[in-house]
């Protein structure tokens, strides 16, 4: 038993209710304060639409492969191959386009795929072979730095990019409204309806909760694992196809950054209206309050290196906060 666990043994019921209270809402309301904050600190430059819509542009491909994420650790697993293969994608859909002068659409098709073929190996990884997670999705996304930079030979593919594919990402086909915007709300819908509103994602809440008894109830669950991380993969791959597009170029270490961004995202959504539940919505504020603090950094002139000190530590309070509602919610 924890230390946390055991200190929260002595306190009253009234206590563990407010703590309680706060770990569901801690985040929310730090999320509306910090744009007060920022709001009242810089008037001109950060409460306009011109400056939300931008935020939200920044951070969509971020809330695309945390949506994904966020799949593989409600069944209870973690993929630490995301970014690498966001990376990895990135390169390919380049190569297939300009080199292999494959139709857009087709590469886009085969490298989403591709991502999901990845997020199976993971999944079979872990369920048949039964390596932890953490060594197994590790493990893998260091081979697809290898193979990425064997296909670049670690020189960024710019040369003849296309401007209708960088126009995937940075245009605006639907009311003026960025396309990466779009996408995220389509992914992220398509994900919150699937767990929240489908016998399919009943199973995947049942598996993540307790998997023994989501076995004895008949539920199969190593193929909801995969599933898990099939949906993943897939979600890397279109954040690396993204991300390709917006650069105009393929990099072999371009989304390497999202896998930090996207677990700080996960783990900040589980402390979000549930008690240490990992949920999609969740993830999306989790996302927010990172892309409003690096906003926020960025328009009063922060170094760099703040941005890291805020998204380490961010992530280090939002598994404390995690943490704190599990425990109080077995109380």
């Amino acid at each position: 038993m924890s230390d946390l666990a055991v200190s929260t043994r002595s306190l009253s019921p009234a206590m563990k209710r407010a703590l309680g209270a706060f770990a569901r809402y801690a985040t929310i309301i730090g999320l509306l304060a910090m744009i007060a904050a920022f709001s009242i600190l810089s008037p001109r430059a950060f409460p306009t639409i011109y400056n939300f819509t931008n935020v939200l542009n920044q951070t969509s491909l971020a809330m695309i492969i945390a949506g994904g994420l966020t799949l593989a650790v409600i069944v209870g697993e973690l993929d630490l191959s995301i970014g690498f293969a966001a990376s990895l994608h990135g390169v390919l859909v380049t190569g297939l386009i300009v080199s292999s002068k494959l139709p857009i659409g087709v590469a886009i098709l085969i490298v989403i795929l591709l991502g999901g073929l990845i997020g199976l190996v993971n999944g079979l990884i872990v369920t048949k072979v039964k390596v932890n997670s953490v060594i197994a999705t590790l493990g893998v996304g260091t081979i697809l730095t290898g193979l990425s930079f064997a296909y670049s030979a670690g020189v960024p593919i710019t040369a003849g990019v296309p401007e209708a594919f960088l126009q995937v990402s940075l245009g605006r086909w639907l009311f003026g409204i960025p396309n990466n915007i779009v996408i995220m709300v389509i992914v992220l819908g398509a994900l919150w309806l699937l767990v929240e509103r489908t016998a399919l994602g009943q199973e995947i809440q049942a598996v993540g909760g307790n998997p023994s008894a989501a076995r004895l109830a008949g539920i199969n669950v190593d193929r909801i694992k995969i599933l898990g991380f099939v949906i993943s993969g897939m979600c890397a791959a279109l954040t690396g196809i993204l991300l390709a597009s917006r650069l105009g170029s393929g990099t072999t270490s371009a989304a390497d950054p999202y896998l930090l961004t996207a677990f700080a995202a996960v783990f900040l959504g589980s402390a979000t209206l549930r008690d240490g539940e990992f949920h999609v919505f969740g993830t999306f504020i989790g996302a927010m309050i990172i892309a409003f603090g690096f906003n926020g950094l960025n328009i009063f002139g922060a170094p760099t290196y703040s941005q890291y000190l805020f998204q380490g530590a961010t992530l280090i309070i939002a598994v404390g906060l995690s943490s704190l509602g599990r425990i109080l919610s077995q109380r």
